[in-house]
């Protein structure tokens, strides 16, 4: 990459690291799921990407988990506002927990507290615990990772680049 193009950074898709790295971080989720019409129904969430999956947990009253329980199938797309690196997976919610108090969720939302609200974010959990929450683990059947700036060669009809 020329010294002029610099600012399209790495492009291609990431490396097993790089995605790993990717993951950690604090970015929402966007989940998507079919609704009891068959309509597409997405919402933001916090994840974990542990054992190979996503875990999500919902409210007792979230309707999307309860979508999830009917029809496992979903979508995840996580990505930066600059577009520069996103991941997006194909797979199925798996139900870990139904809604309930105490459950093994209360550690992952732990840990999804302070990774999302720093270390301030134990104190948000905290008054919120004897609220019921489901733990859904979204197991993975296919992935697409790009970063930089640029088209995939799939998409493009000349070579413009």
């Amino acid at each position: 990459m020329s010294e002029s193009e610099a600012w399209r950074g790495k492009v291609g898709a990431m490396s097993k690291e790089e995605v790993a790295e990717f993951l950690s971080g604090n970015l929402l989720c966007r989940l998507g799921c079919l609704d009891d019409d068959g309509w597409p129904y997405v919402v933001p969430v916090w994840f974990e990407y542990s054992n190979d999956g996503f875990y999500i947990i919902p409210r007792e009253r979230s309707l999307w988990a309860k979508y999830i329980q009917k029809d496992p199938r979903v979508f995840i797309c996580i990505d930066q506002a600059d577009g520069l690196r996103k991941v997006m997976v194909r797979g199925k919610g798996e139900i870990i927990e139904e809604a309930n108090v105490g459950g093994k969720w209360v550690e992952i939302a732990t840990r999804m507290s302070v990774r999302y609200l720093g270390e301030n974010g134990p104190n948000y959990l905290a008054p919120t615990l004897p609220e019921p929450r489901w733990l859904i683990l979204v197991h993975p059947e296919n992935w697409t990772t790009w970063q930089g700036i640029d088209w995939a060669k799939r998409y493009k009809t000349t070579d413009w680049r």
